[in-house]
């Protein structure tokens, strides 16, 4: 077993902000042995330049464009092999919940939960993942402006015990119609001045929601550009869907950047960060 850092000295890490964060992993669990490749790949890769490392994957996509769509192994399975991600590679972990039961649940097992965008303004649901103890990343929905979010955080910070969250808040892209998103970089000064670590998803950022009629299109060519920009706009950290054969992936593929290319995108974000921080 290896050895994993506490939720309190994680949290500590993410809002220390002199360092980058990664959030990256599948999209969704499509099997044990996929996870651990990727969550051991990226532990490496995250350590070797000074990047605080978080493993992501979903136990299940519940908005897939088609019902027949592959979701996932559910709940049960799902955390199931979170659980031995986290205690095998030692990384902490994150997943998405849809519901309040499901946050509870999550909790007792994952670091972060995450509020998917199309959720965000879901009060119940929100405030019982901050009343878990959990960090909880709320990604801003695509129909939302970045300051629609201080309702969000500020819902949070009255579930918190001591009126102080551990939230994080993740843009992801505004609907621009016809299949598309936009992905405004003036979003990123804006949601850092609700006084929360900041998140760009530079994967879900490139997708063309509905564009391939019973699933969603991408780009993921421009997905490592964004980034760029994200950082360069004061991202505080990246949320990366990555596979080592995204277009045999199960979910969201076109939008995910290779397993063997993540690393030297990742070498460059964090050299622009260094620069844009001194």
């Amino acid at each position: 077993m290896a050895a994993t850092v506490s939720s309190s000295a994680l949290w500590r890490s993410l809002n220390q902000r002199d360092h980058l964060f990664l959030i990256a992993g599948p999209c969704v669990i499509e099997s044990e042995s996929l996870c651990l490749q990727i969550a051991r790949r990226m532990k490496t890769v995250c350590a070797r330049l000074g990047v605080t490392y978080i493993f992501k994957a979903s136990f299940d996509k519940a908005n897939r464009s088609s019902g027949a769509s592959f979701r996932g192994p559910g709940i049960e399975e799902g955390l199931a092999v979170l659980a031995r991600i986290r205690a095998r590679v030692g990384v902490p972990v994150l997943t998405d919940v849809h519901s309040e039961e499901q946050a509870e649940i999550a909790a007792q097992t994952v670091d972060i939960l995450q509020i998917p965008a199309f959720l965000c303004r879901q009060t119940d649901l929100i405030r019982t993942a901050v009343e878990t103890g959990a960090i909880v990343n709320v990604k801003k929905g695509q129909f939302l402006a970045p300051l629609d979010m201080t309702q969000v955080v500020r819902k949070a910070n009255e579930a918190a015990p001591k009126g102080k969250a551990k939230i994080l808040v993740t843009e992801r892209g505004t609907t621009f119609g016809y299949n598309n998103l936009v992905a405004d970089m003036r979003s990123l000064p804006i949601l850092s001045s609700l006084g929360v670590p900041v998140v760009f998803d530079a994967t879900h950022s490139v997708q063309l929601p509905g564009a391939g009629g019973d699933s969603s299109g991408g780009q993921r060519e421009f997905a490592p550009v964004l980034a760029r920009c994200a950082i360069v706009a004061g991202a505080d950290g990246l949320f990366v869907e990555t596979h080592p054969n995204p277009d045999q992936a199960l979910s969201d593929g076109p939008n995910m950047i290779p397993l063997a290319d993540l690393p030297k995108h990742l070498a460059q974000w964090v050299a622009l960060r260094r620069i844009v921080r001194k």
